[in-house]
């Protein structure tokens, strides 16, 4: 099961890279990221904007963990979308290092075998005897929606207008129906996650255009197709 722990994953040496980062050598700099890190915490190192710059353009940022530059990209991405819930960015950094993984993304469990290469299958076994499957399944159709939605949605579109296959909205409808099908199942309360999972179906849009930010510039930045300007214009239109 997927949490949105990684906050708490993060060490003191990734406290420490941050700082680093952010200061660029001026040790004034540094010791005010030190009385931010004693005074508000690492969240206060995690939301400096100076930081996803540094990650991505400094030597120093090569030696960042998964973890640490996840969240932090997601983080960004969501606050140049308009979301501020630290719930979230939490929770879609975990989705993109679990399902970095080779061969995550395609199982809802680390110990379940079954593959599922399309979000029609997931739909088909949400409601499964076993109610521990049934939630893990529900819950993997919107993290594998917003996995595939998010950072590729330019294969959606190839694939879209060489195969017919489906467009970024149904990936946003399978999506949310995902979500709130979790919030709804009763192994929701128990694992404390129906509110997360509620507000993941309620703002699935906003995390998807977040995650395509994070493609469109990180992923796949030398992408320039008519598709991509299409998609970028329309989900601008959405999130106003």
């Amino acid at each position: 099961m997927i949490l949105a722990d990684v906050r708490h994953r993060l060490t003191r040496d990734d406290a420490q890279l941050a700082m680093r980062l952010i200061a660029r050598g001026d040790e004034r700099e540094l010791s005010q990221c030190e009385a931010a890190l004693r005074d508000a915490g690492i969240d206060a190192l995690l939301d400096d904007p100076r930081l996803i710059a540094a990650l991505m353009h400094a030597p120093q940022g090569a030696h960042s963990s998964f973890p640490l530059f996840a969240y932090v990209a997601v983080r960004h991405a969501l606050h140049e979308v308009g979301e501020d819930n630290r719930a979230l960015a939490d929770y879609m950094a975990a989705i993109v290092i679990a399902f970095g993984a080779k061969g995550r993304a395609e199982r809802v469990g680390d110990a379940d075998d079954e593959r599922y290469d399309t979000l029609a299958a997931l739909i088909n076994d949400a409601n499964d005897p076993d109610a521990q499957r049934s939630f893990l399944v529900r819950a993997h159709l919107g993290n594998y929606a917003l996995w595939l939605g998010g950072l590729f949605p330019d294969f959606i579109a190839q694939r879209r207008w060489r195969k017919g296959g489906p467009d970024l909205d149904y990936y946003d409808e399978m999506g949310k129906r995902g979500f709130q099908l979790a919030a709804d199942h009763r192994l929701a309360e128990e694992h404390g996650l129906r509110a997360l999972y509620a507000m993941a179906a309620v703002r699935f849009e906003t995390m998807r255009a977040a995650l395509n930010n994070v493609s469109d510039r990180m992923l796949f930045p030398n992408v320039h197709t008519p598709e991509r300007l299409m998609r970028q214009v329309a989900t601008g239109f959405k999130l106003q």
